[in-house]
């Protein structure tokens, strides 16, 4: 039955696409996948915009079994989590425990976002190095992989490429496991412009491998978010031996994957919310050596993901949770935060046609009859 979205008349799918049975959790052999994942609202809770984060800790938990279940490692508490755009560091830290403990209970990998949020005004370089500590402490008790994130404290406070080098290298030193290492590009947050020291992407690239060439035994990969394919190939050629490229590119991430005669990235990234039945499944058939087959899988859902992380790319958490909710996960689409809010609705509208498209809703029907309800609350039933 045509349902009358903002771009014009479309046709729902009337079924999913066919994967094949669930895995039940086995492993991805030929890279290490990560997803970032949302996090669920209470929508009954009386929060307003300014204040703590009212999660559905039973609906946000269940979605983390649903991305273990197909074999894929959760990264937990970054920005797809609403880190600093909903979710203050004491929902962060209660979040990194409710979910760690959950891994540990089911077996599901996961990594955790460290980073400098409950400092909220103008610091020194000593407080932000104590803000990192008391995080990454907090992940590493709750038995998690840290992921030391891109610190806006830092970015404000840092005067050069030293105070960049001698904050890792301090936080390096102390961390008791090999972490990742989290390069998030401005136009993720805008508060993180120059980071490394320099608004000159080469001279901060340079700064970044030196950050990992002193210390290559402290860091197990790095994520590189910048949305630039040829800067990631480039530097992932020039890492150590046993550091790892984590993809954080939701614009090239199929062929970032698959990769080159002279190596490919692993995965840590966004799109892999929406995408991670799929994705699981794709990377399943790379492990088969079949890479013409897993770039038939995905190399169709570029196209959803560029959509999502459109200018302005950090509201791209508006599409993910639109399409948690329309795909059953989850009872509705509220966010912590309001950011609900941050997407028009022709954009949330294309998001669900090139979703159904794919073939992403388990239940088709219900998200046909969910995306009813959202036009007709904005007054767009025709």
């Amino acid at each position: 039955m045509t349902i009358h979205l903002p771009q014009g008349p479309y046709e729902p799918r009337t079924t999913p696409l066919d994967l094949g049975p669930a895995p039940d959790g086995a492993a991805l052999a030929s890279r290490t996948v990560f997803s970032a994942a949302h996090v669920v609202a209470d929508p009954y809770a009386d929060a307003g915009p300014d204040g703590p984060a009212a999660v559905d800790w039973d609906a946000t938990l269940a979605f983390r079994r649903h991305l273990w279940s197909h074999g894929l490692g959760v990264a937990e508490a970054m920005d797809t989590a609403q880190r600093g755009m909903g979710l203050d560091w004491a929902g962060a830290a209660e979040l990194i425990r409710r979910s760690a403990a959950e891994a540990k209970a089911v077996g599901g990998r996961i990594a955790c976002g460290v980073g400098t949020d409950q400092l909220t005004g103008p610091a020194t370089l000593a407080e932000v190095r104590a803000a990192y500590e008391e995080q990454l402490a907090v992940v590493e008790e709750s038995g998690a992989q840290a992921i030391l994130m891109a610190s806006r404290a830092l970015a404000a406070t840092a005067t050069g490429p030293e105070d960049y080098l001698e904050t890792y290298a301090h936080l390096l030193r102390q961390a008791a496991e090999p972490v990742v290492l989290h390069w998030l590009g401005p136009m993720f947050d805008p508060a993180l412009d120059g980071y490394w020291g320099s608004a000159d992407l080469d001279a901060a690239t340079d700064t970044f491998l030196k950050v990992i060439a002193e210390h290559p035994d402290k860091v197990d990969g790095i994520k590189m978010s910048l949305l630039d394919a040829g800067r990631e190939i480039d530097v992932r050629r020039r890492l150590p031996g046993g550091v790892r490229c984590y993809t954080g590119d939701d614009f090239h991430y199929p062929e970032l994957i698959a990769g080159d005669e002279r190596g490919f990235s692993h995965a840590l990234l966004g799109i892999f919310d929406p995408l991670g039945t799929l994705a699981a499944h794709a990377v399943r058939v790379l492990d088969t050596g079949d890479t013409e087959g897993f770039r038939a899988l995905l190399d169709p859902t570029v196209e959803l993901s560029r959509h999502l992380f459109q200018t302005p790319t950090r509201y791209y958490k508006t599409g993910v949770v639109l399409l948690a909710w329309l795909a059953g996960h989850q009872d509705h689409f509220t966010m912590v935060g309001g950011l609900q809010s941050a997407r028009s609705l022709p954009h949330l509208a294309k998001a669900y046609e090139l979703a159904d498209r794919l073939g992403l809703f388990p239940d088709p029907e219900l998200a046909e009859s969910r995306m009813r309800a959202l036009l007709a609350v904005h007054g767009g039933t025709r």
